[in-house]
């Protein structure tokens, strides 16, 4: 495959004074893409991506991702297509079912997620190529955008994978994002057309080995929840992984005390060359954009990602 791409996430509790100055500042510094995330309680992915866009000239912006059940099929047709149209060739869309308890205490979790998200995916997809809801709904001309962004879908279930490989221009895999991984979201994708697979992982980087080590842990804490069980099975350490994170009383405790080869495996960390290394072996994986999650001072972070693009 040609060479990945390699974007960075914009912190969900970036202090709003230095939003624009990091997102001016990855695109200066050569970053690909640069992801959003619309996590409850924090600040919403459509806002955030018009402003992003704005402040930008180059970078595809990724939104990663919307939850189906938080917004109508038709308004979030208008609100993507807005931005196709304004910022033409740049959004990526990420659309999924959201995380349950979030979505269960706005009351828009449905009772067939998977059905709820195909068909919210459908509808979208149907209106932003200038097509008509069954209701008769449709973009009025001067609203589809001459170009349909992608869509892709941020899911890590098995049926939820198939899904984005039927009705889907690419996927979107939460960290942690190991070769192994990669490779078993793809057998499950098994797309018939060009699919485009981003990966989210925790990343860190260092002249000094051992202290992106030291750094990156706090970022693995929840990997350790239920949630992120389909991560961590492709694994040869998972049953370890499990059993460790029953010993331990929390995710910080968890975190502290696995060893350093997890870390390296959970991670894009250490020194510029290990971690490029890392995301080519993740290319190999299938995994078409690497993203990096920055830990700490975020500005200070994104300084020491670059040293990746050289």
């Amino acid at each position: 495959m040609s060479r990945p791409a390699i974007g960075v996430m914009l912190p969900r509790d970036l202090d709003a004074h230095q939003v624009q100055t990091f997102v001016r500042r990855a695109e200066e510094l050569g970053f690909d893409d640069l992801w959003i995330v619309e996590d409850l309680g924090f600040r919403g992915g459509i806002a955030q991506a018009g402003a992003v866009l704005a402040w930008t000239e180059r970078m595809r912006v990724g939104i990663g991702i919307l939850p189906a059940g938080a917004r109508n099929a038709a308004f979030a047709a208008m609100e993507l297509a807005t931005l196709a149209q304004l910022f033409p060739g740049r959004i990526d869309a990420g659309i999924g079912h959201g995380m349950p308890d979030w979505m269960r205490a706005v009351g828009a979790w449905p009772s067939r997620p998977l059905g709820a998200l195909e068909a919210h995916v459908t509808a979208v997809r149907t209106l932003l190529a200038g097509g008509a809801l069954d209701s008769d709904v449709h973009l009025d001309s001067t609203a589809v955008p001459s170009e349909r962004p992608p869509l892709l879908l941020g899911v890590r279930g098995p049926k939820s994978l198939a899904l984005s490989g039927r009705i889907a221009d690419g996927t979107v895999l939460a960290e942690p994002v190991t070769p192994e991984y990669a490779r078993a979201a793809v057998a499950r994708i098994d797309a018939a057309s060009p699919h485009r697979l981003v990966a989210y992982n925790v990343g860190v980087v260092d002249a000094d080995a051992a202290a992106a080590l030291a750094t990156a842990r706090p970022g693995l804490a929840a990997i350790g929840e239920p949630d992120w069980a389909p991560h961590i099975e492709p694994l040869p350490f998972a049953a370890e992984f499990a059993a460790l994170r029953a010993r331990c009383a929390d995710g910080a405790e968890f975190a502290r005390t696995m060893p350093d080869e997890w870390v390296r495996q959970l991670a894009l960390v250490g020194t510029a060359a290990q971690v490029r290394a890392r995301i080519d072996e993740l290319a190999g994986a299938g995994v078409h954009s690497s993203v990096f999650i920055p830990v700490g001072d975020s500005l200070a972070a994104l300084e020491s990602l670059a040293a990746v693009l050289d």
